[in-house]
């Protein structure tokens, strides 16, 4: 990772935009909606920092070399991020292309190489990001005091999450209804995490690309990693990087069983196909088991 991603929080924040033109419009259009408070800059204003002062971002644009430099000489003078368009060397931070779907933002960057490869993952991405998924955003916010209240616990909650997030809950936010989603996501609440732990087999010897999407999702979802030696390296980078690990030959079946009824979503990575006995013991000890296969090769 050549650069690292972060997200700004813009409410109540200021926002400076120095220089005017189409590519300065363009700049105030990325936050057309959003509750930053957007400030202008043009001529000997752009050179002073004070006039970047209390903001959290920074943007210059402008044809001119010299009011370019002095902009953002200023800007960071004033201790403020700064991008300045077209001019990658003068820059803090580039600018993605953005996916705004409210309170979901996904953002495509290429570290300012080509904005132009940017702009068409996100055009291929944003085709797959419902409308709807800021309404849920914003369901999960509101209720988050609640949730935490209700699951102290870090795995319950994250396993509570994911099914809320793929039922009823997360339809009836989509579509609209933020009030019989809310009343979903409470009843839930109230009936606990139980039964919310499983353990997941996944053929890891590789290679990743035959691996299922529900393998994927289910890697990207993963309480617990538990993989054999002979785990392929390029299936393990596609889990979660803040799950647990269990060492090679760390995970016996009563190890398995007991995260998995403490609720814990543990994923299997075996190099061999999953034994009988193994996933019959589990089964008997009152854990759900599921087994993903590899894609089959085309």
């Amino acid at each position: 990772m050549d650069a690292f991603p972060a997200f700004f929080p813009l409410a109540g924040a200021t926002v400076v935009i120095a220089g005017s033109g189409e590519a300065a419009q363009a700049k105030a259009r990325l936050f057309e909606g959003s509750p930053a408070k957007i400030v202008r800059l043009e001529g000997r204003q752009a050179f002073v920092p004070g006039s970047y002062r209390g903001a959290i971002l920074a943007f210059v644009a402008s044809s001119d070399d010299l009011f370019a430099q002095a902009a953002a000489r200023a800007a960071r003078d004033a201790h403020v991020p700064v991008n300045v368009v077209d001019r990658l060397a003068l820059c803090d931070f580039t600018t993605p292309a953005v996916i705004d779907r409210g309170e979901v933002v996904a953002a495509i960057g290429t570290g300012g190489a080509s904005p132009m490869l940017a702009t068409m993952l996100r055009n291929d991405i944003e085709q797959r990001v419902p409308e709807g998924a800021g309404r849920v955003a914003a369901l999960f916010r509101q209720l988050q005091d609640e949730i935490r209240q209700a699951l102290p616990e870090l795995h319950e909650r994250r396993a509570f999450l994911r099914e809320a997030l793929s039922g009823p809950v997360a339809s009836a936010a989509m579509s609209g209804d933020m009030a019989g989603a809310a009343s979903l996501l409470r009843q839930a609440l109230a009936k606990g995490p139980a039964g919310l732990g499983k353990v997941q087999f996944i053929e890891a010897s590789g290679p990743a690309d035959l691996l299922s999407l529900r393998a994927s999702r289910a890697l990207a979802a993963a309480d617990v990693l538990a993989p054999d030696a002979g785990a392929n390296p390029a299936i393990l980078s596609i889990a979660r990087r803040d799950a647990e690990r269990l060492a090679p030959g760390e995970a016996d079946i009563t190890v398995l069983a007991e995260l998995a009824r403490n609720g814990r979503r543990v994923v299997r990575l075996i190099a061999q196909p999953a034994t009988s006995a193994d996933v019959q013991a589990l089964s008997e000890a009152g854990v759900a088991v599921e087994i993903l296969l590899a894609a089959p090769a085309s």
